[in-house]
């Protein structure tokens, strides 16, 4: 037998992962023989090299998790010591012996997370300070009661004897003046104040910048983050000086406010009704006086009221005053407001609109919020050996499936027609299922490792990636392990470390992320035909999709730029809003209005607005780290009422005596 990869059985060699699986694959039994005097059933090494594995279990963490302060092992090994990690070609190694991509460096990027990459590229920048750990951070984080260094350097313990010094910033530092350019190239500042720091006696001065941002973000007043644009005007102060709120009561275009309204001078709006009624209802009372006295003469499609500029031309609710200044036009609000009118379907009407439901959803008494039908949608989540169940409308938890504790459920699906969950098992290289029911159990293959699984319910088949093989791979779900793998490589070549999948079985079409040299989101017929590529830019790792099938999104979430993304099933409009506690995603499923995932840095799953990426939530924290996480919420009457027929696998097995992969 192959030494490295095989044990002796009597009859002849099994793989080393079948040792101790629960199942007997030597004729006399010696494969399970197991914790007898350590005979063949160490624990075997399941990682591959791309990650470590924590001592005795079949756990594996990425490389970058050793030493980085945070506790990835269950008992903690990979934080002892903290052995020095040799780094692979083309890699660099950061100051806390993790290792990242060479081209990483000095891309403006904490890649490291001790910022030691971006340490080595050019001095701080005018107005920050460097933490004695190398990194730089404003100067007006300095004594704000928040460790922003590592090594709480920003809060010495005579920040409370820091007093405001007299004075004016220096010359050349005021605000709009072209001479602060040379002292902060590419920087604006909005203020600045100088303090005296009792240790050193010197007075210095705090910055306060406008830092560069996003196309997608706007930056705070005080200059201390950013913001997304769709958090501006939103009733929620996500600045820390609330700036994202300021003036926004009564702005004019924010979205439903009636187009009739009359702009005052200083940006805030006002009901047409109100103008040239005698009391100054403007701050700037610039809704009165002028031509208020001229009457309303002109031939207005709706009313004519007054203002101090002349008559004006007025448009009811819906609508909106055209070029012409006299007739008036129908507001597209499901155009307009997006996903802000309807959380589904969107019909308008001249002068409203009115939202729908997809088949199997209820439409909310707020008349836009779709709701699911039938029983409470739950939440699936592995967590080490374990799998619970979660209900997303009353918070009750219970384990519907547990294996032996030396093993982690790793990717999990669930096969909504047999309602049967299946999972990766990397212990013994195995895809294995239960049905939730009955309790019965099953290997459906082995001799395979994979990082995400798929369910095709409707085709009856099961996929997965192999990011160290480039391949994505199937076996028919009602196959049996008779000792010889029974599957078909779908797709091979050029995927550059295939790593998350997901499956859109109603359209035979699957999508998938590549976490390789270059990410980038894929899609493909679920026959491995029509590849193409859905996204290129602005992705660092997405390491979890999921699909939103009413809204027809993809979501994805990105460990290494901090984010949740989504776009459209085509590749259009793209959406990216950066989320701190995006730290390192495993699996991510969406229900109703929210995006569901799991942290393995953390140990939690958490849930955000699946919109705007607020009112985060942590639903589970355990010891232990979750990994696959599924809301199978669709009942499969409810899927087939909206069957169109592309996938043809769905009946009679497509016709095909063996496994039949659909291409629509």
């Amino acid at each position: 037998c192959a030494a490295s990869r095989q044990a002796a059985c009597v009859s002849g060699c099994i793989p080393v992962p079948w040792l101790c699986d629960g199942e007997q694959q030597c004729p006399d039994g010696t494969d399970e023989q197991c914790g007898q005097a350590g005979e063949g059933c160490a624990v075997s090494s399941v990682c591959g090299t791309k990650k470590v594995q924590c001592p005795g279990t079949h756990h594996c963490i990425p490389h970058w998790e050793l030493c980085d302060r945070h506790q990835d092992c269950e008992d903690g090994w990979d934080e002892e010591g903290c052995p020095l990690q040799p780094c692979l070609p083309g890699q660099w190694q950061c100051r806390n012996r993790v290792c990242i991509m060479a081209e990483w460096k000095c891309n403006g990027i904490d890649d490291c997370g001790d910022s030691s990459d971006e340490d080595i590229c050019a001095p701080c920048t005018p107005g920050m300070v460097r933490c004695d750990e190398g990194k730089c951070i404003l100067e007006s984080l300095m004594c704000d009661d928040t460790d922003d260094c590592l090594d709480g350097t920003d809060e010495p313990s005579t920040c409370g004897k820091l007093h405001t010094a007299a004075g004016c910033c220096p010359a050349g530092w005021g605000q709009g003046e072209e001479s602060h350019r040379a002292v902060l190239p590419h920087v604006t500042l909005s203020s600045c104040s100088a303090r005296v720091d009792i240790r050193s006696g010197d007075l210095y001065w705090l910055a306060f910048l406008h830092l560069s941002c996003s196309r997608t973000h706007v930056p705070c007043r005080d200059g201390t983050g950013c913001v997304a644009q769709e958090y501006l005007c939103d009733g929620e102060k996500d600045c820390a000086d609330g700036s994202d709120e300021d003036g926004c009561a009564q702005l004019c275009n924010t979205p439903g406010r009636s187009h009739s309204s009359y702009p005052c001078g200083l940006g805030s709006c006002l009901n047409a009704s109100l103008v040239c009624n005698g009391r100054q209802d403007c701050a700037d009372g610039s809704d009165e006086g002028g031509n208020c006295s001229v009457p309303c003469q002109r031939s207005c499609t709706h009313l004519c009221y007054p203002s101090p500029q002349g008559p004006r031309c007025w448009c009811g609710p819906g609508y909106r005053l055209a070029a012409d200044g006299l007739s008036c036009m129908d507001v597209d609000e499901c155009t307009e407001w997006g996903k802000g009118a309807c959380s589904q379907t969107c019909l308008n009407a001249p002068g409203s609109y009115s939202c729908g439901c997809l088949p199997g959803y209820l439409l909310e008494p707020d008349g836009h919020t779709c709701k699911l039908t039938g029983p409470e949608p739950k939440l699936l989540v592995a967590v080490q050996s374990e799998v619970l169940s979660y209900g997303l409308r009353s918070g009750h938890e219970e384990v519907v499936l547990a294996t032996d504790k030396d093993r982690v459920v790793f990717s999990l699906d669930y096969d909504l027609v047999e309602r049967k969950v299946f999972w990766m098992d990397l212990a013994t290289e195995s895809i294995r299922w239960q049905e939730l029911s009955s309790g019965k159990k099953g290997t459906l293959v082995k001799g395979v490792r994979s990082d995400c699984i798929a369910v095709d319910w409707l085709g009856r088949n099961l996929y997965w990636t192999d990011g160290v093989a480039g391949q994505v791979l199937a076996t028919r779900l009602g196959a049996a392990w008779q000792g010889i793998p029974e599957y078909t490589v779908v797709m091979d070549g050029d995927l550059d470390q295939p790593h998350s999948l997901v499956l859109q079985p109603l359209a035979g079409l699957m999508y998938w992320s590549e976490v390789g040299s270059h990410s980038r989101l894929m899609e493909a017929s679920m026959d491995g035909s029509w590849r193409h590529v859905l996204l290129a830019q602005g992705l660092g790792w997405p390491t979890a999709l999921a699909l939103d099938l009413p809204t027809q999104r993809i979501f994805w979430l990105d460990e290494k730029l901090g984010s949740v993304g989504s776009a459209r099933l085509d590749g259009s409009s793209v959406k990216v809003l950066k989320l701190h506690w995006v730290q390192s995603p495993f699996a991510a499923a969406v229900c109703e209005g929210q995006l569901y995932w799991s942290e393995r840095k953390t140990w939690s799953v958490q849930q955000v607005d699946k919109a705007s990426g607020k009112n985060r939530t942590v639903l589970l924290k355990r010891h232990g780290q979750p990994h696959g996480l599924q809301v199978p919420s669709w009942e499969p009457q409810a899927l087939l009422a909206v069957l169109s027929g592309t996938n043809g696998c769905a009946k009679s097995n497509g016709g095909c005596a063996q496994l039949c992969l659909p291409n629509p």
